[in-house]
């Protein structure tokens, strides 16, 4: 494991300073010293005390096991928790849209699990990566051939099999999954394209980063922006939503106060729900709806702590970058 490795260098380092506590002076407090010596005459000599300023072996011991126990502790807590060898998924390839939220679910369940997977981004509008499929939805993972589609069941197929002696769910999770789900995500579309300036920020983003020709992007762009703007308006009235950013930031509000208090739904990790939760909201997060949700809750210090935990992505980059 990367975390792991990288605590093993922290310890050996911590070791080798402890080692050399008696010992010279470092160059920062070299230099330090020098710069008192010129500003200043140096004081008298002092007779020496009875007990030696050097830290006891004994001491530098302990001192030295205290901080390789605490950075190994550290570097465990935000460990990814991949799989066992003989369980890890093997030739994983998602299906995707980049700025889907339930694709940033998959994804981030992926990448929680440093479970290395490909990526094929599917064009919304010809949908031609998907011929081979009967389901014409994303996502679609597939794993050594198979198929699975809808976001929910893929994790928790992919959570069976990599824990296949832990329970899949607790009562409490499924229950914010379902929130997620059911709420969460219906609550984004009216923020992200609450004005055309929005609309358009979006779409920039989604044009970069989709699978479109130069041609595309123009049109996905500006038709694509002013569409989705009308279809906003329609899923705020299908949903009551009287005022996009109030809710918003009632749905931030309700996440922080179901976590009452814990780092994470899960305690001292992230479980199902906080994936879920992180996963749908990573592609608003520095969008102006995204900003405007940190600056006026308090869900901003889970989701950087979510950021810490979920990490680098374990995607792998084909020779053509996707």
């Amino acid at each position: 494991m990367r975390s792991l490795r990288a605590a093993q260098t922290l310890v050996s380092r911590s070791l080798f300073s402890a080692r050399h506590l008696s010992g010279a002076a470092s160059p920062a407090t070299a230099a330090a010293a020098g710069a008192r010596w010129c500003a200043a005459p140096a004081p008298p000599p002092r007779s020496p005390l009875p007990s030696s300023r050097v830290m006891p072996a004994g001491v530098a011991g302990a001192v030295s096991f205290s901080l390789t126990f605490a950075t190994v502790a550290a570097a465990e807590a935000k460990a990814k928790e991949r799989p066992q060898p003989d369980l890890l998924p093997q030739n994983v390839v998602l299906y995707q849209y980049q700025a889907c939220p339930f694709c940033n679910k998959v994804r981030a369940f992926l990448d929680y699990h440093d479970i290395p997977y490909k990526v094929v981004e599917v064009n919304p509008l010809s949908k031609k990566e998907l011929k081979w499929s009967d389901y014409k939805k994303v996502p679609i993972l597939t794993v050594d051939g198979e198929q699975l589609v809808d976001s929910s069941d893929i994790i928790n197929i992919l959570q069976s099999r990599i824990n296949p002696n832990e329970e899949l769910t607790s009562d409490e999770e499924a229950k914010w999954r379902r929130w997620v789900d059911e709420h969460l995500v219906h609550v984004l579309s009216p923020n992200i394209y609450r004005t055309t300036s929005e609309a358009l920020e979006s779409f920039d983003y989604i044009a970069k980063h989709g699978n479109f020709s130069f041609t595309e992007r123009f049109a996905v762009k500006y038709a694509g922006a002013a569409a989705m703007y009308m279809v906003s308006k329609k899923l705020k009235k299908k949903y009551n939503i009287t005022d996009e950013r109030a809710s918003l930031y009632d749905a931030a509000n309700t996440w922080i106060d179901a976590l009452n208090g814990r780092d994470f739904l899960g305690g001292s990790k992230p479980n199902l729900a906080d994936l879920a939760v992180f996963g749908v909201l990573r592609p608003i997060r520095y969008l102006r709806a995204g900003k405007d949700m940190v600056e006026n809750t308090e869900i901003g210090d889970w989701y950087r702590r979510m950021e810490d935990a979920v990490g680098e992505p374990s995607r792998i980059q084909d020779a053509e970058g996707n």
